[in-house]
C-alpha cells in the first residue's frame, strides 16, 4: 500500500480507544469531519469494515479488533522513537566520527576533544588519524579534517586553526658540523629525515619568498612515518627536517633544535573541518560546529 497515511491509522486508533468520535477529534486536535472522513479512506484502502457506529455507540468490527491489537502498540511504539529523534536535536547525542590527518589531529583537534565532551556528555566521538584521503561519505564518516587545496567543492568548511608554518630544523651539534643552509637547494647536499604518506608518495620540501616558489626533494637518510622517530632522529643530529612549527616549537626554544630558511616558509591556512552539504547535519556534528565557532572566538580574543 504505497499510499497508505499513517495519520489515517492514527484516527482510527484514536476512535478505538475513545469509542467516541468527538472525544477523540478532541485529543487528535481535528474535526469530527475530518477524523470521520480518515477513517472511511482507511475502510475503503482495506476493503473491510473496522467499525460499527451508531449514533449511540462505537464498537470495534473482528476487523477492527485484529488490527488494533497490532497498530496500537506499534503507532506507540513510532511515537516514542519519534520523541527520542527530537530529544536527540534538543541535547545532542550519539556518535560522531571525524576522519584527519595526524598533525591536524595533534596541534588542533586534540585541544578541543575534553571541552567538547565536556560540554557534550551524551555525544561519544571517534577521531580516525591517517594521512590518505578517504571519501567520507563512502567510509562512513560525519566529517573530516582536510586543509584548503584539499577540499572538495560540494563541501561545507570551517576554519579549525590560525594561520601554520612549516619549520626545517636539525640538532645543533649537525648544524655546527655540516653547516646551514641559506637558500632551498642548499638541502640537496645534506641527508634529509622525510615522510611518506599513505598513499605512498614522498612530498617536495616547498618553500616560497614573494614572487617565488621553490620546491626540493632532498636526500633522505631516513623515511619515517611516526613522528616520535622523525623527532628523535632530528634531535640526535640526522638531518634536517621538515615539519609543522608546533612540532618542535619547544625544542627549537630549549636549543635542543636549529630552525633553518625561516624566510622562506611563510604561514598558510589552517586546517578545515569539512562535512557535505546539507540541510539538516546530524545533531552532534551540528554541536561540534558550533562548538568550533566559538573555540575560534575564544582564539582570537586571546591573542589580541
Amino acid at each position: 500500500m504505497t499510499d497508505f497515511d499513517y495519520r489515517d491509522l492514527a484516527a482510527f486508533v484514536a476512535i478505538a480507544h475513545a469509542r467516541n468520535f468527538r472525544r477523540a477529534a478532541r485529543e487528535q486536535g481535528v474535526s469530527t469531519s475530518s477524523l470521520s472522513q480518515r477513517l472511511r479512506d482507511l475502510e475503503e484502502r482495506l476493503g473491510v469494515r473496522l467499525l460499527n457506529r451508531t449514533t449511540r455507540s462505537v464498537g470495534l468490527t473482528e476487523a477492527g479488533e485484529a488490527l488494533l491489537s497490532r497498530a496500537g502498540p506499534a503507532l506507540a511504539e513510532l511515537g516514542d522513537a519519534l520523541e527520542r529523534v527530537q530529544g536527540l536535536r534538543e541535547v545532542p547525542s550519539g556518535r560522531l566520527r571525524i576522519n584527519a590527518p595526524p598533525p591536524a589531529v595533534d596541534l588542533v583537534l586534540a585541544p578541543m576533544i575534553a571541552p567538547f565532551l565536556k560540554a557534550y556528555p551524551k555525544i561519544d566521538l571517534e577521531i580516525v588519524a591517517e594521512s590518505s584521503f578517504v571519501d567520507i561519505v563512502g567510509a562512513g564518516f560525519d566529517a573530516g579534517v582536510r586543509y584548503g587545496e584539499h577540499l572538495a567543492q560540494d563541501m561545507i568548511a570551517v576554519s579549525l586553526s590560525p594561520p601554520q608554518r612549516y619549520a626545517v630544523v636539525a640538532s645543533p651539534r649537525y648544524v655546527a658540523q655540516h653547516g646551514r643552509p641559506t637558500q632551498p637547494k642548499d638541502l640537496l647536499d645534506h641527508p634529509c629525515i622525510r615522510n611518506r604518506f599513505g598513499s605512498k608518495a614522498m612530498l617536495d620540501w616547498e618553500f616560497e619568498k614573494p614572487g617565488r616558489i621553490v620546491k626540493v626533494s632532498p636526500p633522505a637518510k631516513l623515511i619515517a612515518t611516526y613522528l616520535g622517530l622523525a623527532m628523535r632522529a632530528a634531535l640526535d643530529g640526522v638531518g634536517f627536517w621538515a615539519t609543522f612549527e608546533d612540532y618542535v616549537s619547544g625544542a627549537v626554544r630549549s636549543g635542543a633544535l636549529v630552525s633553518v630558511l625561516e624566510d622562506w616558509l611563510p604561514p598558510f591556512p589552517g586546517p578545515f573541518l569539512y562535512y557535505p552539504s546539507r540541510r539538516q547535519p546530524p545533531p552532534a556534528l551540528a554541536a561540534f560546529v558550533s562548538f568550533v565557532g566559538e573555540w575560534r572566538k575564544l582564539e582570537q580574543r586571546q591573542s589580541r
